[in-house]
Protein backbone atom coordinates (compact mmCIF):
# COMPACT_ATOMS: atom_id res chain seq x y z
CA UNK A 1 0.00 0.00 0.00
CA UNK A 2 2.81 2.41 0.88
CA UNK A 3 4.57 1.74 -2.42
CA UNK A 4 1.38 2.37 -4.39
CA UNK A 5 0.66 5.65 -2.56
CA UNK A 6 4.23 6.82 -3.02
CA UNK A 7 4.11 6.06 -6.75
CA UNK A 8 0.87 8.02 -7.06
CA UNK A 9 2.50 10.94 -5.27
CA UNK A 10 5.45 10.84 -7.64
CA UNK A 11 3.11 10.81 -10.64
CA UNK A 12 1.37 13.90 -9.30
CA UNK A 13 4.67 15.69 -8.84
CA UNK A 14 5.71 15.06 -12.43
CA UNK A 15 2.28 16.13 -13.74
CA UNK A 16 2.26 19.47 -11.92
CA UNK A 17 2.12 22.58 -14.15
CA UNK A 18 5.60 23.95 -14.52
CA UNK A 19 7.06 27.34 -14.94
CA UNK A 20 8.79 27.18 -18.28
CA UNK A 21 10.36 24.78 -20.70
CA UNK A 22 13.50 23.26 -19.19
CA UNK A 23 16.53 23.76 -21.42
CA UNK A 24 19.07 21.23 -22.62
CA UNK A 25 22.25 21.31 -20.53
CA UNK A 26 25.56 22.09 -22.18
CA UNK A 27 28.58 22.06 -19.88
CA UNK A 28 28.99 21.44 -16.14
CA UNK A 29 26.16 21.39 -13.61
CA UNK A 30 25.47 20.44 -9.99
CA UNK A 31 22.38 18.68 -8.69
CA UNK A 32 20.97 17.95 -5.25
CA UNK A 33 17.71 16.45 -4.01
CA UNK A 34 16.06 14.86 -1.01
CA UNK A 35 12.84 13.11 -0.23
CA UNK A 36 11.00 10.00 0.88
CA UNK A 37 12.76 6.64 1.12
CA UNK A 38 11.04 3.25 1.21
CA UNK A 39 13.00 -0.01 1.66
CA UNK A 40 11.32 -3.26 0.70
CA UNK A 41 11.21 -6.14 3.23
CA UNK A 42 14.71 -7.57 3.50
CA UNK A 43 15.71 -11.12 4.47
CA UNK A 44 18.73 -11.88 6.67
CA UNK A 45 20.23 -14.83 8.51
CA UNK A 46 22.35 -15.14 11.67
CA UNK A 47 24.67 -18.04 12.56
CA UNK A 48 28.25 -19.31 12.72
CA UNK A 49 29.20 -22.19 10.45
CA UNK A 50 31.81 -23.34 12.99
CA UNK A 51 29.33 -23.85 15.86
CA UNK A 52 26.15 -25.75 16.65
CA UNK A 53 24.34 -22.74 15.29
CA UNK A 54 25.94 -23.10 11.88
CA UNK A 55 22.61 -23.47 10.10
CA UNK A 56 21.62 -20.12 11.52
CA UNK A 57 18.23 -18.57 12.05
CA UNK A 58 16.37 -16.61 9.42
CA UNK A 59 14.01 -13.69 9.44
CA UNK A 60 13.10 -10.45 7.78
CA UNK A 61 12.93 -6.78 8.60
CA UNK A 62 9.98 -4.61 7.62
CA UNK A 63 10.74 -0.95 7.03
CA UNK A 64 8.68 2.15 7.74
CA UNK A 65 9.26 5.79 6.95
CA UNK A 66 12.66 7.02 5.89
CA UNK A 67 14.51 9.76 4.06
CA UNK A 68 17.21 9.99 1.42
CA UNK A 69 19.32 12.57 -0.35
CA UNK A 70 22.13 12.95 -2.84
CA UNK A 71 24.57 15.49 -4.23
CA UNK A 72 25.96 15.12 -7.73
CA UNK A 73 28.13 16.92 -10.25
CA UNK A 74 27.90 16.28 -13.95
CA UNK A 75 28.39 17.43 -17.50
CA UNK A 76 25.84 17.88 -20.30
CA UNK A 77 26.79 17.43 -23.95
CA UNK A 78 24.06 19.67 -25.38
CA UNK A 79 22.27 16.82 -27.19
CA UNK A 80 20.28 15.59 -24.18
CA UNK A 81 22.99 13.23 -22.90
CA UNK A 82 24.46 13.82 -19.42
CA UNK A 83 27.03 12.02 -17.23
CA UNK A 84 27.39 12.63 -13.50
CA UNK A 85 29.05 11.42 -10.28
CA UNK A 86 26.73 11.11 -7.28
CA UNK A 87 27.15 10.66 -3.55
CA UNK A 88 24.02 9.33 -1.84
CA UNK A 89 22.64 8.41 1.57
CA UNK A 90 19.36 6.82 2.67
CA UNK A 91 17.90 5.70 5.98
CA UNK A 92 14.74 4.01 7.14
CA UNK A 93 13.27 2.81 10.47
CA UNK A 94 12.68 -0.87 11.19
CA UNK A 95 9.07 -1.28 12.30
CA UNK A 96 8.60 -5.04 12.41
CA UNK A 97 10.63 -8.26 12.54
CA UNK A 98 9.35 -11.43 10.94
CA UNK A 99 10.31 -15.09 10.85
CA UNK A 100 12.43 -16.59 13.65
CA UNK A 101 13.31 -13.17 15.04
CA UNK A 102 9.68 -12.57 15.98
CA UNK A 103 9.35 -15.85 17.90
CA UNK A 104 7.74 -15.43 21.31
CA UNK A 105 7.23 -11.72 20.93
CA UNK A 106 5.10 -9.08 19.30
CA UNK A 107 6.67 -8.62 15.85
CA UNK A 108 5.08 -5.17 15.54
CA UNK A 109 7.29 -3.80 18.34
CA UNK A 110 10.63 -3.78 16.55
CA UNK A 111 13.35 -1.18 16.88
CA UNK A 112 16.30 -0.14 14.76
CA UNK A 113 17.51 1.66 11.69
CA UNK A 114 18.65 0.56 8.25
CA UNK A 115 21.18 2.73 6.43
CA UNK A 116 22.80 2.80 3.03
CA UNK A 117 25.44 5.14 1.65
CA UNK A 118 27.79 5.16 -1.30
CA UNK A 119 28.56 6.60 -4.74
CA UNK A 120 27.25 6.15 -8.29
CA UNK A 121 28.17 7.02 -11.83
CA UNK A 122 24.98 7.92 -13.70
CA UNK A 123 24.19 8.31 -17.41
CA UNK A 124 21.02 10.31 -18.13
CA UNK A 125 19.13 11.50 -21.18
CA UNK A 126 16.86 14.56 -21.41
CA UNK A 127 13.87 13.91 -23.70
CA UNK A 128 12.97 16.77 -26.03
CA UNK A 129 9.19 16.58 -26.36
CA UNK A 130 9.43 18.77 -29.44
CA UNK A 131 10.51 15.64 -31.36
CA UNK A 132 6.98 14.36 -30.82
CA UNK A 133 5.27 17.59 -31.85
CA UNK A 134 4.70 18.71 -28.23
CA UNK A 135 6.45 22.06 -28.50
CA UNK A 136 4.13 23.78 -26.04
CA UNK A 137 4.48 21.23 -23.21
CA UNK A 138 6.50 23.07 -20.54
CA UNK A 139 8.48 20.10 -19.16
CA UNK A 140 11.63 18.14 -20.01
CA UNK A 141 11.44 14.52 -18.85
CA UNK A 142 14.63 12.55 -18.31
CA UNK A 143 15.61 8.93 -17.72
CA UNK A 144 18.85 7.34 -16.63
CA UNK A 145 20.74 4.43 -15.12
CA UNK A 146 23.55 4.34 -12.60
CA UNK A 147 26.06 1.88 -11.16
CA UNK A 148 28.24 2.17 -8.07
CA UNK A 149 29.11 0.88 -4.63
CA UNK A 150 26.95 1.03 -1.50
CA UNK A 151 27.46 0.16 2.14
CA UNK A 152 24.63 -1.23 4.25
CA UNK A 153 24.29 -1.23 8.03
CA UNK A 154 21.57 -2.18 10.46
CA UNK A 155 21.84 -0.44 13.84
CA UNK A 156 20.32 -1.63 17.17
CA UNK A 157 17.78 -3.91 15.62
CA UNK A 158 15.75 -5.95 18.14
CA UNK A 159 12.28 -7.03 19.13
CA UNK A 160 11.17 -4.81 21.98
CA UNK A 161 8.91 -7.46 23.51
CA UNK A 162 11.88 -9.77 24.23
CA UNK A 163 13.34 -7.26 26.64
CA UNK A 164 16.76 -7.63 25.08
CA UNK A 165 17.67 -4.15 23.79
CA UNK A 166 21.36 -4.72 23.15
CA UNK A 167 21.92 -6.38 19.78
CA UNK A 168 24.04 -4.58 17.14
CA UNK A 169 24.71 -5.60 13.57
CA UNK A 170 28.09 -3.94 13.12
CA UNK A 171 30.95 -4.16 10.61
CA UNK A 172 28.49 -4.42 7.71
CA UNK A 173 30.27 -4.61 4.40
CA UNK A 174 29.44 -3.06 1.08
CA UNK A 175 28.68 -4.31 -2.38
CA UNK A 176 27.70 -3.45 -5.94
CA UNK A 177 24.57 -1.33 -6.47
CA UNK A 178 22.59 -0.12 -9.46
CA UNK A 179 19.70 2.28 -9.94
CA UNK A 180 17.06 3.36 -12.46
CA UNK A 181 16.10 7.05 -12.66
CA UNK A 182 13.01 8.74 -14.12
CA UNK A 183 12.02 12.36 -13.59
CA UNK A 184 11.29 15.77 -15.05
CA UNK A 185 12.87 19.24 -14.91
CA UNK A 186 11.26 22.70 -14.87
CA UNK A 187 13.18 25.97 -15.39
CA UNK A 188 12.72 28.58 -12.68
CA UNK A 189 11.75 31.93 -14.27
CA UNK A 190 14.21 34.76 -13.83
CA UNK A 191 17.12 32.54 -12.72
CA UNK A 192 18.99 31.24 -15.79
CA UNK A 193 20.40 27.77 -15.31
CA UNK A 194 18.33 26.92 -12.21
CA UNK A 195 15.73 24.17 -12.51
CA UNK A 196 13.35 22.34 -10.20
CA UNK A 197 13.44 18.54 -10.52
CA UNK A 198 11.09 15.75 -9.47
CA UNK A 199 12.30 12.13 -9.60
CA UNK A 200 11.63 8.50 -8.87
CA UNK A 201 14.61 6.18 -8.32
CA UNK A 202 14.70 2.43 -7.85
CA UNK A 203 17.94 1.16 -6.29
CA UNK A 204 19.15 -2.39 -5.84
CA UNK A 205 22.08 -3.21 -3.53
CA UNK A 206 23.52 -6.73 -3.85
CA UNK A 207 23.20 -9.23 -1.04
CA UNK A 208 25.75 -11.64 0.49
CA UNK A 209 26.84 -8.84 2.81
CA UNK A 210 27.72 -9.98 6.29
CA UNK A 211 29.21 -8.79 9.51
CA UNK A 212 30.38 -10.20 12.82
CA UNK A 213 28.03 -9.49 15.69
CA UNK A 214 29.44 -7.63 18.68
CA UNK A 215 28.29 -9.02 21.99
CA UNK A 216 25.29 -11.25 22.56
CA UNK A 217 22.36 -11.20 20.15
CA UNK A 218 18.83 -11.63 21.49
CA UNK A 219 16.72 -11.21 18.38
CA UNK A 220 14.32 -13.95 19.45
CA UNK A 221 12.92 -15.28 22.70
CA UNK A 222 14.25 -18.82 22.83
CA UNK A 223 17.02 -18.12 25.40
CA UNK A 224 19.74 -19.20 22.95
CA UNK A 225 22.95 -17.24 23.18
CA UNK A 226 24.60 -16.44 19.91
CA UNK A 227 27.97 -15.06 20.88
CA UNK A 228 30.87 -13.41 19.20
CA UNK A 229 31.74 -14.78 15.83
CA UNK A 230 28.17 -15.20 14.65
CA UNK A 231 27.64 -14.00 11.10
CA UNK A 232 24.74 -11.90 9.87
CA UNK A 233 24.09 -12.07 6.11
CA UNK A 234 21.57 -10.06 4.14
CA UNK A 235 19.86 -10.50 0.81
CA UNK A 236 19.53 -7.77 -1.86
CA UNK A 237 18.26 -4.46 -0.52
CA UNK A 238 15.71 -2.76 -2.79
CA UNK A 239 14.94 0.90 -2.22
CA UNK A 240 12.25 3.18 -3.73
CA UNK A 241 13.09 6.90 -3.61
CA UNK A 242 10.86 9.90 -4.33
CA UNK A 243 12.82 13.13 -4.59
CA UNK A 244 12.40 16.88 -5.02
CA UNK A 245 15.52 18.85 -5.88
CA UNK A 246 17.34 21.71 -7.56
CA UNK A 247 19.78 21.64 -10.44
CA UNK A 248 22.06 24.44 -11.60
CA UNK A 249 23.81 24.54 -14.99
CA UNK A 250 26.77 26.88 -15.22
CA UNK A 251 26.82 27.47 -18.98
CA UNK A 252 23.35 28.95 -19.02
CA UNK A 253 23.70 31.73 -21.55
CA UNK A 254 20.73 31.48 -23.91
CA UNK A 255 21.60 30.50 -27.48
CA UNK A 256 21.74 33.35 -29.96
CA UNK A 257 18.41 34.00 -31.59
CA UNK A 258 18.09 32.73 -35.15
CA UNK A 259 18.57 35.39 -37.81
CA UNK A 260 15.39 37.16 -38.70
CA UNK A 261 14.02 35.94 -42.01
CA UNK A 262 14.52 38.38 -44.87
CA UNK A 263 11.11 39.73 -45.70
CA UNK A 264 10.64 41.87 -48.76
CA UNK A 265 8.16 44.53 -47.77
CA UNK A 266 6.21 45.70 -50.78
CA UNK A 267 6.02 49.47 -51.16
CA UNK A 268 2.80 51.02 -49.98
CA UNK A 269 0.15 51.22 -52.63
CA UNK A 270 0.06 54.58 -54.30
CA UNK A 271 -3.26 56.25 -54.71
CA UNK A 272 -4.18 56.71 -58.36
CA UNK A 273 -3.56 60.25 -59.61
CA UNK A 274 -5.92 61.81 -62.16
CA UNK A 275 -5.34 64.76 -64.50
CA UNK A 276 -8.19 66.43 -66.46
CA UNK A 277 -7.62 67.85 -69.95
CA UNK A 278 -10.52 69.96 -71.38
CA UNK A 279 -11.41 70.56 -75.03
CA UNK A 280 -13.35 73.10 -77.07
CA UNK A 281 -16.74 72.10 -78.44
CA UNK A 282 -16.54 69.55 -81.23
CA UNK A 283 -12.68 69.74 -81.17
CA UNK A 284 -9.98 67.14 -80.44
CA UNK A 285 -6.95 69.41 -80.72
CA UNK A 286 -5.05 70.29 -77.53
CA UNK A 287 -5.13 73.88 -76.32
CA UNK A 288 -2.13 75.49 -74.66
CA UNK A 289 -3.61 74.88 -71.24
CA UNK A 290 -4.34 71.27 -72.18
CA UNK A 291 -0.70 70.75 -73.19
CA UNK A 292 0.43 72.05 -69.76
CA UNK A 293 -1.81 69.51 -67.99
CA UNK A 294 -0.52 66.65 -70.16
CA UNK A 295 3.07 67.73 -69.39
CA UNK A 296 2.34 67.59 -65.64
CA UNK A 297 0.98 64.07 -66.02
CA UNK A 298 4.00 62.97 -68.07
CA UNK A 299 6.42 64.35 -65.47
CA UNK A 300 4.51 62.75 -62.58
CA UNK A 301 4.66 59.36 -64.26
CA UNK A 302 8.46 59.44 -63.98
CA UNK A 303 8.47 60.28 -60.24
CA UNK A 304 5.65 58.05 -59.03
CA UNK A 305 5.75 54.27 -59.39
CA UNK A 306 3.41 53.78 -62.33
CA UNK A 307 2.48 50.49 -63.94
CA UNK A 308 -0.20 51.74 -66.32
CA UNK A 309 -1.57 55.06 -67.65
CA UNK A 310 -5.21 55.17 -68.64
CA UNK A 311 -6.35 57.88 -71.06
CA UNK A 312 -10.17 58.07 -71.19
CA UNK A 313 -11.96 60.46 -73.59
CA UNK A 314 -15.45 62.01 -73.12
CA UNK A 315 -17.87 64.50 -74.74
CA UNK A 316 -20.87 66.44 -73.56
CA UNK A 317 -24.34 65.32 -74.66
CA UNK A 318 -24.61 67.86 -77.45
CA UNK A 319 -23.66 66.66 -80.90
CA UNK A 320 -22.92 68.17 -84.26
CA UNK A 321 -25.26 65.56 -85.71
CA UNK A 322 -28.48 64.81 -83.78
CA UNK A 323 -30.10 61.43 -83.28
CA UNK A 324 -28.45 58.01 -83.32
CA UNK A 325 -25.87 59.37 -85.68
CA UNK A 326 -24.88 61.90 -82.99
CA UNK A 327 -24.21 59.19 -80.38
CA UNK A 328 -21.89 57.44 -82.81
CA UNK A 329 -20.24 60.73 -83.64
CA UNK A 330 -19.62 61.56 -79.94
CA UNK A 331 -18.10 58.13 -79.38
CA UNK A 332 -15.64 58.74 -82.20
CA UNK A 333 -14.91 62.29 -80.96
CA UNK A 334 -14.08 61.03 -77.45
CA UNK A 335 -11.66 58.47 -78.89
CA UNK A 336 -9.97 61.14 -81.07
CA UNK A 337 -9.48 63.32 -77.99
CA UNK A 338 -7.88 60.34 -76.13
CA UNK A 339 -5.53 59.73 -79.06
CA UNK A 340 -4.49 63.39 -79.04
CA UNK A 341 -3.48 63.14 -75.39
CA UNK A 342 -1.66 59.83 -75.99
CA UNK A 343 0.34 61.36 -78.83
CA UNK A 344 1.40 64.26 -76.58
CA UNK A 345 2.43 61.87 -73.77
CA UNK A 346 4.56 59.88 -76.20
CA UNK A 347 6.14 63.08 -77.49
CA UNK A 348 7.05 63.91 -73.87
CA UNK A 349 8.81 60.56 -73.41
CA UNK A 350 6.12 58.26 -71.98
CA UNK A 351 6.39 54.74 -73.50
CA UNK A 352 3.47 53.97 -75.82
CA UNK A 353 3.21 50.46 -74.31
CA UNK A 354 2.32 51.97 -70.93
CA UNK A 355 -0.70 53.89 -72.28
CA UNK A 356 -4.23 52.48 -72.64
CA UNK A 357 -6.86 54.63 -74.41
CA UNK A 358 -10.65 54.42 -74.26
CA UNK A 359 -13.52 56.50 -75.70
CA UNK A 360 -16.80 56.68 -73.76
CA UNK A 361 -18.74 59.34 -75.70
CA UNK A 362 -21.13 61.34 -73.48
CA UNK A 363 -21.26 58.64 -70.76
CA UNK A 364 -20.13 59.41 -67.20
CA UNK A 365 -20.42 63.22 -67.24
CA UNK A 366 -18.72 65.28 -64.55
CA UNK A 367 -21.72 67.63 -64.50
CA UNK A 368 -25.26 66.38 -64.92
CA UNK A 369 -27.16 68.36 -67.58
CA UNK A 370 -30.27 68.27 -69.66
CA UNK A 371 -30.30 66.85 -73.17
CA UNK A 372 -28.33 68.52 -75.95
CA UNK A 373 -26.41 70.76 -73.50
CA UNK A 374 -22.95 72.07 -74.17
CA UNK A 375 -21.01 71.64 -70.91
CA UNK A 376 -17.24 72.44 -71.00
CA UNK A 377 -16.38 70.19 -68.01
CA UNK A 378 -17.86 67.18 -69.75
CA UNK A 379 -15.68 67.72 -72.85
CA UNK A 380 -12.58 66.18 -71.34
CA UNK A 381 -9.90 63.48 -71.24
CA UNK A 382 -8.97 61.88 -67.92
CA UNK A 383 -5.31 60.84 -67.50
CA UNK A 384 -5.14 58.27 -64.68
CA UNK A 385 -1.73 57.16 -63.38
CA UNK A 386 -1.92 53.66 -61.85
Amino acid sequence: MRIRNALLAMTSMVALPSFAMASTITGPYIDMAGGYNLVQHQQFRQGNPGTSHGRGIGGNAHSGTGFNGYLSSGYGFGNGLRVEIEGTYNQTHITRLGGAFAAGGDSRKAHGKSEGWGAFTNVLYDIDLGMFGLNDVPVTPFVGIGAGYMWQRYRKVYNRSTGRPDPNFNNTQGGFAAQFIAGAAYDIPGVPGLALTTQYRFMGQTGSMSGVTSGRQYLHNNNENHGKGDRVSFNTRYTHQFLLGLRYAFNNAPPPPPPAPHVVVPPPAQAARTYLVFFDWDKSALTGRARDIVAQAAQASTHVQTTRIEVNGYTDNSAAHPGPRGEKYNMGLSLRRANSVKAELIRLGVPATAIDIHGYGDANPLVATGKNTREPQNRRVEIILK
